[in-house]
């Protein structure tokens, strides 16, 4: 499994111009979940994107296991960091589903039953293994989103980065992403994901890390990023907390980021009276 340290990075945009990364500081270790918050232009996006090497620091740097990330190609970090894009059609290109997700693995060397089988798990994961022979661009959007997680988690990365992976999902296809979260997880492996969705943030990933202006303000377990001590941070880079832990603290039971934390309370609270 892989260990990744982000040392005192910054990445500036557009000659000098735009200050995306401003000193960030995060160690990743093996297994963790974890989610990255914030407002659009924060630089989650941009932080993420240099664990893969498709972007470069203006200064610090990214260890993957130790190396720097700059002495390694985009091809050798892609063997070690999967990114799943926010655009799945800024991915997708083969003719069929099946094709599309073999392409990752076949180009790590997967082959013969090995590849058989990480397509096949993949495919089965993001329920999509009865539209292996259709066109992806057949599928509806969402759909083509669950693609795109699809053809990355069959290369079977050591790190698996999500950027929006619950967009336009209903719930069902939210439950499922979470489900791939946890299972991946399970097996040792380091998932980070971008996202906007606090419930998600909240319910999938043991640690959030919150983002303003290229800085992490707030970093921690949810029970800590959302309890009510840090709404004011979280509201400064328009963020909302979960609707359980604003119903939570309004009840005077502390922080409840997640349903399941906040119904313990309440049949907490029930069998005390």
């Amino acid at each position: 499994m892989v260990e990744l340290a982000v040392e005192s990075l910054v990445h500036v945009y557009r000659q000098g111009q735009v200050r995306a990364i401003d000193g960030v500081d995060l160690h990743l270790g093996p297994g963790e979940r974890v989610a990255l918050i914030g407002q659009n232009g924060s630089g989650k996006t941009t932080l993420v994107r240099h664990l893969n090497g498709l972007l470069r620091p203006t200064s610090g740097r990214v260890l993957v296991d130790g190396t720097d990330a700059v002495q390694q190609t985009v091809a050798q970090l892609a063997a070690r960091v999967g990114l799943v894009f926010q655009d799945p059609d800024r991915q997708i290109f083969a003719a069929t589903v099946r094709r599309e997700v073999e392409f990752g693995p076949r180009n790590l060397g997967f082959s013969g039953d090995r590849l058989r089988a990480a397509v096949d798990d993949a495919l089965r994961a993001t329920g999509l293994d009865a539209e292996q022979r259709t066109n992806p661009y057949d599928l509806g959007a969402s759909r083509r989103k669950l693609l795109a997680l699809a053809s990355v988690l069959a290369m079977s990365t050591p790190v698996l980065v999500l950027d929006e992976p619950t967009t336009g999902q209903d719930p069902r296809g939210v439950e499922r992403v979470g489900r791939i979260v946890r299972s991946v997880a399970s097996s040792g492996r380091t998932v980070i994901a971008v996202t906007h969705d606090m419930r998600f943030a909240a319910e999938t990933f043991e640690r959030v890390v919150v983002l303003r202006a290229g800085r992490i303000i707030l970093d921690g377990p949810p029970t800590a990023v959302f309890a009510a001590a840090s709404w004011e941070a979280l509201r400064s880079t328009f963020l909302e907390p979960p609707a359980a832990a604003v119903v939570g603290d309004r009840l005077g039971f502390g922080s409840t980021p997640t349903d399941a934390t906040l119904v313990a309370a309440l049949a907490g609270a029930g069998t005390d009276q």
